[in-house]
């Protein structure tokens, strides 16, 4: 793999990951940019006990482009994107919006409670282009691409989270205009936290009380058991297992763990990544397949906090989509968004059995 690492015209750092045949880059950014927003903050919820993140400047960021004004697309024909280079294998730069920054100030907070504290949303969010390819999708990508995009997400997962003040590093991908998307490009993105975020704080409390109660790991044995019944399970590998959870939330959500306790994506071995690659694109030709058409998605990998709870933590990807028919979605009404109290129309055996009969 080439790495070669550059700056964009307002300072934003952009590394380019290719193939080591690949050709030179091109480096320089020819823009005129205002500089990048440093405003972020965030505040503390006393009584969830979470903190939320305010970045306003978010509100001009750009929204649903023209494909011929990509902003992820390479710099061609003379017109120059974030992408300086007419073309790229992958692609990972700084937000230009960003929820997060190192250089966040904080900017205006009005007269706040006693009990609520503020301060700057000190972190990072990169945006990561799996490919120069605007009509593509990861489910399309070859392995050996795909690989690639693991190696990013490794690389640049132990970078961030060596930064001063980041606690947890958060890969993902939002896929699809009913998720939000507001750029069809083929692309995820990566948080790099101040903060260990809610779900893996509730996820590290239950492992430990689990261990504490057994001398076992909770997700080792949460994937032991669908292993074992087999289910659940959608697709396996020798080194991976993709399931879908026994208590599935949303119409459709798969797991896929491996089968070695590893805190983060850095952590996988050469074995595991390429095995990982495979399997993940199994998985995403059945969700594709599964109402002919391709299917709306969160992919977010659950890796260990850079302090405390690593010993515990194990890494996995979770796949969850709000699409529960052909034409229907799932909407988060007054149990879910509410009370965070799911209700599923669907069994999560019936989907199983359905990405398994699926064609990938």
């Amino acid at each position: 793999m080439k790495r070669t690492a550059a700056q964009l015209a307002d300072g934003r750092e952009i590394i380019y990951f290719d193939h080591d045949d690949a050709p030179a880059r091109e480096l320089h950014d020819p823009r005129r940019l205002d500089p990048v927003s440093t405003a972020s903050q965030m505040r503390h919820d006393p009584v969830l006990d979470e903190w939320v993140m305010l970045a306003s400047h978010r509100q001009n960021r750009t929204y649903r482009p023209a494909t011929n004004d990509c902003p992820l697309c390479p710099s061609r024909g003379g017109r120059q994107t974030e992408i300086p280079s007419p073309d790229y294998d992958v692609a990972v730069f700084e937000n230009r919006f960003p929820s997060l920054s190192m250089h966040a100030s904080g900017g205006a907070t009005p007269d706040l409670p006693p009990l609520v504290d503020s301060a700057p949303a000190v972190g990072r969010c990169e945006v990561v282009c799996f490919t120069s390819d605007h009509d593509a999708a990861f489910a399309t990508l070859k392995p050996e691409h795909a690989r690639l995009v693991v190696d990013a997400w490794a690389d640049r997962t132990a970078a961030l989270a060596a930064l001063p003040g980041v606690a947890q590093v958060f890969c993902f991908e939002n896929r699809g205009a009913a998720i939000g998307v507001t750029l069809e490009h083929p692309h995820g993105q990566i948080y790099a936290y101040p903060f260990v975020t809610p779900r893996t704080r509730q996820m590290l409390g239950n492992a430990v009380a689990h261990a504490s109660r057994t001398g076992r790991n909770l997700f080792a044995d949460v994937l032991a058991g669908e292993r074992a019944t087999g289910a659940r399970v959608v697709a396996s590998s020798s080194l991976w297992t993709a399931f879908v959870p026994a208590a599935a939330r949303w119409p459709v959500e798969v797991h896929l763990y491996p089968h070695r306790q590893v805190p983060d994506i850095p952590s996988l071995t050469e074995d595991e990544r390429d095995d990982f690659v495979h399997l993940y694109l199994n998985v995403l030709g059945r969700l594709d397949a599964l109402y002919d058409q391709p299917l709306p998605y969160v992919a977010a990998w659950h890796q260990a906090p850079s302090g405390p709870g690593r010993e515990q933590a194990y890494l996995h990807l979770q796949v969850t989509s709000i699409q529960r028919s052909a034409d229907k979605l799932k909407y988060l009404a007054g149990s879910e968004a509410a009370m965070g109290a799911f209700v599923t129309d669907v069994l999560p055996e019936d989907v199983a059995k359905r990405l398994r009969d699926a064609t990938s």
